[in-house]
């Protein structure tokens, strides 16, 4: 079974973040499938009709999000190799998209929550950019505010590169979606 994790943070507060992009590509996936959200514990989960795929969201907020992550990973006897973790990259141009094998954080604290939690840097992630803070802002205000005009991440997009993934494998999906300039 291959298991999507889009990272974000609970809550309708952060629902149009930059900082949740990840709980909007697995919203589209699960859309997209016909795929309904079930609560259970620290996460939400929809399984694809296929039954092949998992999509996942962790409740925890997320920097906390590597236990919920561990955990899903444990129910389903699937490994880090199994996993497609999809979040926001302040290091990408808005919209970007980059498919990586494995690698470290970048300084994404959900990323060093699973890389904690897992022992390893080794599973896939789906980075998607949304550019860096103005002049004298935060990086914390930054991924908790909202997107500007212009700046809307492609979403779609973003739900083809993971849905790739799980079909096709990563190496292929890295050949079709990573944007110009950042293949591996």
């Amino acid at each position: 079974m291959k298991l999507v994790a889009g990272l974000g943070n609970p809550g309708r507060e952060y629902e149009a973040t930059r900082h949740n992009v990840g709980f909007r590509v697995v919203d589209a996936l699960a859309e997209r499938a016909g795929a309904s959200w079930r609560l259970r514990g620290d996460r939400a989960e929809a399984l694809v009709a296929s039954g092949e795929l998992l999509l996942l969201k962790p409740l925890t907020f997320m920097n906390l999000s590597g236990p919920a992550v561990k955990a899903a990973l444990g129910f389903r006897d699937a490994g880090p190799a199994d996993l497609l973790v999809v979040c926001d990259d302040m290091a990408l141009p808005p919209g970007a998209l980059r498919l990586r094998p494995s690698g470290s954080s970048g300084g994404h604290h959900g990323l060093d929550s699973l890389i904690a939690s897992l022992g390893t840097d080794a599973f896939p992630r789906l980075r998607v950019g949304i550019g860096g803070p103005p002049p004298g802002m935060s990086g914390a205000d930054f991924v908790l505010g909202r997107f500007r005009p212009g700046e809307e991440p492609p979403i779609p997009l973003a739900a083809d590169a993971a849905d790739a993934w799980a079909r096709l494998g990563l190496e292929q999906a890295v050949a079709k979606y990573n944007s110009p300039r950042q293949r591996d």
